[in-house]
């Protein structure tokens, strides 16, 4: 394919958009009829045909994932023009995704999503022989594509970005800053952080704390700097850039946040927020208990009243940040004849922060560190309780009951965050990757001379380009109040896999020296993993895409 025949290219990506949709929407009604009872979708049923289910979610991800990158390019296009990077991502990006979606897109690396997996019949995918999508398909991800967009990413090596990723010069400043900060602060010291399995500085939350990402979202009446979701991404997507620690501080802080803005009492709101957006109050999400996972309906933790408030009694699990932080906002339930998500409360519950040689300090509360191959700059931890006191007025919101639907609000700020953190793996991935491949020479030439080395750079920085424009029109969703737990599970899916794909491919080309402690791919790697795992793990966000698309 001619790069340089724009309209042609966006005429070609426009045409093609359509039949993925009239293929989605068939594949919808077919998985619908075979799913639903006495007229109502049925969750067993939706069990019963996961594996359908879950290839209609990924076939949903795909098409919003074309929709956003088609809209990317016209909004460039339409104010500083594609360039011939942006041209390149473009047609490699539709070339490689309508042909999965026409041969089979990869949930993981031994599961793949087919058509014929959701009854679509052959007459049906006849939808997708189009002209324009067989031209984008044989013509759109070449080699030829490939090694010149690797090319241009050679001749810009060092920056973090390839392709004008579209936002407004107000957001590239931020991103421009908190770039500076990973590059100076962050990336020099995050690797012996990693290998000495050390909490991330005080002396780095102190800085981050001064440039306002506790309280970036928070609203200005509250002391944060009310700024955008979009902004919290750029934000998050940079400094886990850096280290996914660094980027994950803010997480906590964020969720607990947007937990008592859209729960909480006038006078919890005046009393925490501020607290929260200066990092005078560290707080930790304290949710999920063992062997229950992402079932929270399922909690046993249990907060009995008393005459000073209410004494915690249960264990907890997988618990990031748990000793230094001053707060937890804590599910527990409070009615003991409930055995599902509607007797549980959320709770503001008050600790003191912990040290090296006493990090549970606080009485009826105690803990353990979990070991964990990467993610470890924040650490993670077991807790029990056992009559742990919290105070009545920290009962989020004045009402019992409420917990579980207080954390559902969170739910699409907390995935896209972390749509926004896999991005940036992603980017440390491939940056490492991509100088390694330039400097390593074999057989008297750079790796990156060869087909197949170049190949992988080039389509993480596809890929990277795709979940970012689906991350991004999540935010954009969200600061426009529009219901996006959809969009932002897409995000949260699709960014997952591309963070593991990208540090994957990145050791590859690394060969036996990724897989060396002292290089810094091999930490990436670790850090990726846990992606597609927490936030809700690759299956249960397929599961609640298919849910949300049967609803």
């Amino acid at each position: 394919m001619n790069t340089a025949s724009l309209p042609d290219l966006l005429d070609l990506t426009s045409a093609s958009l359509p039949p993925v949709r009239e293929i989605l929407d068939k594949a919808t009604d077919h998985l619908r009829a075979r799913v639903t009872s006495d007229g109502r979708v049925s969750g067993a049923l939706i069990e019963e045909n996961q594996s359908a289910a879950h290839a209609l979610s990924w076939l949903a991800t795909y098409s919003q994932a074309l929709e956003q990158m088609h809209g990317w390019a016209e909004r460039l296009q339409a104010s500083t023009g594609l360039g011939e990077i942006e041209r390149l991502i473009l047609q490699i990006a539709f070339g490689e995704y309508l042909g999965q979606i026409r041969g089979g897109m990869a949930m993981s690396q031994t599961e793949f999503a087919r058509l014929h997996d959701v009854w679509l019949s052959p007459d049906d995918q006849n939808a997708l022989a189009t002209p324009e999508i067989e031209t984008l398909i044989r013509s759109g991800n070449t080699q030829a594509a490939r090694t010149r967009l690797s090319e241009l990413m050679r001749d810009n090596a060092g920056h973090a970005t390839f392709g004008n990723t579209g936002l407004d010069a107000e957001l590239e400043m931020i991103r421009e800053q908190f770039r500076r900060y990973a590059d100076e602060r962050v990336i020099p010291n995050a690797h012996g952080w990693h290998l000495k399995d050390e909490l991330i500085p005080m002396e780095i939350i102190e800085e981050l704390a001064e440039m306002g990402v506790f309280g970036l979202t928070i609203p200005e009446e509250f002391g944060g700097f009310g700024l955008s979701k979009a902004s919290m991404v750029v934000v998050s997507e940079e400094l886990s850039r850096g280290y996914i620690g660094v980027g994950s501080l803010g997480t906590r802080s964020e969720i607990a946040a947007e937990l008592i803005l859209t729960g909480g009492t006038d006078a919890q709101k005046e009393q925490w927020l501020p607290k929260i957006a200066s990092a005078e109050i560290l707080p930790t999400a304290v949710f999920t208990e063992p062997n229950t996972g992402s079932d929270l309906g399922s909690l046993r933790t249990r907060a009995v009243k008393d005459d000073e408030g209410y004494r915690i009694t249960g264990n907890k699990t997988w618990i990031t940040h748990a000793a230094r932080t001053h707060m937890m906002t804590l599910l527990a339930r409070t009615d003991p004849n409930s055995t599902d998500y509607r007797g549980l409360s959320m709770f503001l519950a008050e600790k003191m922060p912990g040290t090296d040689e006493d990090p549970f300090p606080t009485p009826g509360m105690t803990g353990g560190e979990i070991e964990v191959l990467g993610y470890r700059g924040m650490k993670e931890y077991e807790l029990a309780f056992d009559g742990f006191g919290v105070k009545g007025e920290n009962l989020l919101g004045g009402a019992e009951g409420q917990g579980f639907k207080q954390l559902m609000k969170t739910f699409e700020s907390a995935r896209i965050q972390t749509a926004a953190r896999a991005i940036g793996v992603a980017q440390s991935a491939l940056e490492v990757g991509l100088q390694y491949a330039i400097d390593r020479k074999q057989f008297g030439k750079s790796l990156i001379e060869f087909p197949r080395v170049s190949g992988k750079l080039a389509m993480m920085a596809v890929e990277i380009m795709i979940a970012r424009q689906l991350t991004y029109h999540s935010a954009w969703q969200k600061d426009h109040d529009k219901r996006c737990d959809l969009e932002a599970g897409m995000a949260k899916l699709l960014g997952a896999r591309v963070a593991w794909a990208a540090a994957d491919n990145a050791l590859q080309i690394h060969g036996g020296n990724g897989f060396a402690l002292e290089y810094q791919i091999s930490r990436i790697l670790c850090d990726a993993r846990i992606l597609n795992i927490f936030e809700g793990a690759a299956e249960i966000q397929a599961q609640v895409i298919a849910r949300r698309l049967l609803a």
